[in-house]
């Protein structure tokens, strides 16, 4: 195999990534609150020479840098993986269980079967057993759940809900509607280090090790819970529909290069290199 096929396939492949980092994001184009999923793109040269003079040799001399396999040293690799979190467009529903944050630091804690996990999808609704859940059927957690280790509940004959921009949930009951009935504050999560969540799938984040108590930093300042709107997804579909473009035409040339290595260059070699002539 030709050195230069090395270079092409693993350009080929990081690529093929990038179309299913970009599926992903066109895919939940409309999916309430998701958050654009990224790669960063770099080669290998760059990669080892950030790391060379840690290699395990002695006196960690740059002269390891000679074992280096010049025939991989171009090749584009996905380096890293992120999401952006930058906030998705309000958009007002007048469901008084939908719930949007205006702060793109915060998060929805529900629980799920795998434990606690964030969210900032807030298209809740109330279960059979009069409960705030998340269309995946997840009860939505009160500030108080770790005392309680009871979800939210609302009476199924509760009406007039409203949920202040601190999260507070009050109902009237229909048997004394001039008195609120309090009920509890939502559970709002605070993050400072967004790049240490992880998507989950169904529109949840995780952190290394799953979303344990210590972890949690509950907010007790917030102001900017919407009731009656929903948070969009943030991807921007004529950029993503750029870079598909970009990405399908990478491919195509990545396929010219690789017929090139395996058709042309070994038809010379067997035509031109392995003849016998007088």
């Amino acid at each position: 195999m030709q050195n230069g096929f090395y270079s092409v396939t693993g350009g080929m492949v990081t690529q093929f990534n990038r179309l299913d980092q970009i599926s992903n994001n066109l895919a939940n184009l409309n999916t309430n609150g998701y958050k654009q999923q990224n790669h960063i793109i770099g080669d290998f040269m760059r990669i080892y020479q950030q790391k060379r003079d840690e290699l395990p040799l002695e006196n960690h001399t740059k002269e390891a840098a000679k074992f280096l396999n010049r025939s991989i040293n171009r090749v584009p690799h996905v380096v890293e993986e992120y999401t952006d979190f930058s906030m998705g467009p309000m958009e007002a529903t007048g469901n008084p269980l939908d719930l949007a944050i205006g702060d793109k630091d915060l998060f929805f804690a529900v629980q799920t079967p795998a434990g606690i996990r964030l969210t900032r999808d807030g298209a809740f609704k109330l279960d059979d057993q009069g409960r705030m859940v998340t269309k995946e059927g997840y009860p939505v957690l009160p500030s108080a759940y770790f005392r309680s280790r009871q979800p939210l509940f609302i009476p199924t004959e509760a009406v007039d809900i409203k949920i202040d921009g601190s999260g507070r949930v009050e109902y009237m009951d229909q048997t004394a509607l001039d008195t609120p009935v309090y009920v509890d504050s939502l559970m709002i999560v605070r993050v400072d280090d967004m790049q240490s969540l992880k998507p989950e799938g169904e529109n949840l984040f995780t952190i290394e090790g799953g979303v344990k108590e210590a972890d949690l930093y509950i907010a007790r300042d917030v102001s900017t819970v919407k009731q009656g709107m929903i948070e969009k997804s943030n991807v921007n579909p004529v950029r993503q529909m750029t870079e598909l473009i970009e990405t399908n035409r990478l491919v195509e040339m990545y396929q010219k290069a690789m017929n090139a290595q395996m058709d042309d260059l070994n038809n010379d070699a067997i035509n031109k290199l392995a003849s016998i002539r007088a």
